[in-house]
């Protein structure tokens, strides 16, 4: 496997650490490392990569670290293979990735350098996998997108609910989504992106499952759901047609323990009637704006990329996801995945921490487009628990 590859310079390589996101997963990885050196820990041998030097140099200094910083530039494919054979991970924030993404993950698939990003556009996702998990597999890399608040929350938190449900039985789960945060301008233009991509989406969609096929002997499906009231602690329930269904049914049709009939639901929680019009009202104008250029451009320009809240901002957002989930015995389950700034924060930790896991923890022995689920599962779970986010049974 890529990660087992001992002799290359670096275990860790951040791609776009002068962003707002890349810079706050700098921070975190410098605090992951300073940490590991007061436990006596084996150090990680990281670096910074971008195309603009004094700007990395810049963050170095303002972290207060000492770490190499490489020239690698997406437009550049020479300098990405340069990168992508330096490193056994590399971690990318450099988005949209439909954009830019795909150099690097063509690289980093023909050097078997394990990948991690924090995409959340599915069109870019299911062309990476028609285009080069194949050449992952034969190379041993681990291609892992949506390792930020898309998807890791969801898809770990799937996995964590059906270990608590009997083996072997039709499994039911639904995702109940509430959070209190500002968008970051990263993921409106990610979202803006798809949204105008609706048709190239669907293709590169329907090229995957012709690639890809479909587990023997078990069933797997999406609930589409519709809205509705379900009480308690979730409220008003609206289907959620996000990238992060798709990654816990990939999830599921790889891994038998969602036995042998699973179906998945995901949805934004809303405590109060209004709120969830108004969500009702907002997405499908954001679709309909995202088709106008013109629209699509003011509307990414009021929230540039690399802007961002302010730390104490960021200190008061949260998110919370509940599943409720239940067998074909009888047996209920409710577990909640929580943690702080989604946008921001948490989203850096997820990435910084993906990229640790797979440098560092004993995985399964799996190549080509995997979800976290599937490359990390319960160690990386575990890793964002020391860090502070909760999975919980209810």
């Amino acid at each position: 496997m890529a990660s087992s590859r001992q002799d290359r310079p670096y275990d860790v390589v951040l791609l776009g650490a002068t962003g707002f996101t890349g810079a706050l997963t700098a921070e975190y990885l410098a605090g992951a490392a300073a940490r590991a050196a007061a436990a006596g820990e084996p150090a990680t041998r990281w670096a910074l990569a971008g195309r603009n030097s004094e700007k990395l140099a810049a963050l170095a200094q303002r972290l207060g670290v000492d770490v190499p910083l490489l020239h690698a530039d997406v437009d550049d494919p020479a300098s990405l293979r340069e990168l992508a054979e330096s490193t056994r991970v590399v971690a990318t924030t450099v988005g949209p990735y439909i954009r830019y993404g795909e150099p690097l993950v063509a690289a980093c698939a023909a050097a078997g350098t394990d990948y991690a990003d924090l995409t959340g556009e599915p069109e870019f996702v299911d062309l990476m996998y028609v285009r080069h998990h194949a050449t992952a597999v034969e190379n041993g890399a681990r291609i892992v997108h949506c390792c930020g608040f898309d998807s890791i929350p969801h898809d770990l938190g799937a996995l964590f609910t059906v270990q608590q449900l009997p083996e072997g039985q039709p499994l039911r789960v639904a995702g109940y989504v509430r959070a209190g945060a500002r968008m970051s301008g990263g993921t409106l233009d990610s979202a803006l992106t798809a949204f105008s991509h609706i048709r190239s989406s669907a293709q590169a969609a329907s090229a995957r499952r012709k690639a890809e096929g479909r587990p023997d002997g078990r069933r797997v499906h999406g609930d589409r759901g519709v809205p509705k009231h379900v009480g308690g602690a979730v409220g008003w329930a609206l289907p959620l047609p996000t990238i992060d269904p798709q990654i816990v049914l990939r999830s599921a049709r790889a891994l038998d323990r969602y036995g042998p009939d699973f179906s998945y639901g995901h949805y934004a929680a809303f405590r109060k009637l209004p709120m969830a019009v108004g969500a009702g009202v907002t997405l499908p104008s954001l679709v309909l704006a995202a088709q106008l250029s013109p629209v699509r451009k003011a509307l990414t320009s009021r929230l540039g990329s690399g802007q961002g809240p302010s730390e104490e901002e960021r200190a008061k957002s949260w998110f919370k996801v509940r599943f409720e989930g239940s067998a074909a015995d009888g047996t209920q389950v409710v577990t909640e995945v929580a943690g702080g700034d989604p946008g921001y924060t948490e989203t850096a930790k997820m990435l910084a921490e993906s990229a640790l896991c797979l440098a560092h923890d004993a995985l399964p022995e799996r190549a080509g487009q995997l979800t976290t689920a599937v490359a990390m599962g319960d160690a990386l779970r575990e890793r964002l628990q020391r860090a502070g986010m909760t999975f919980r049974v209810v």
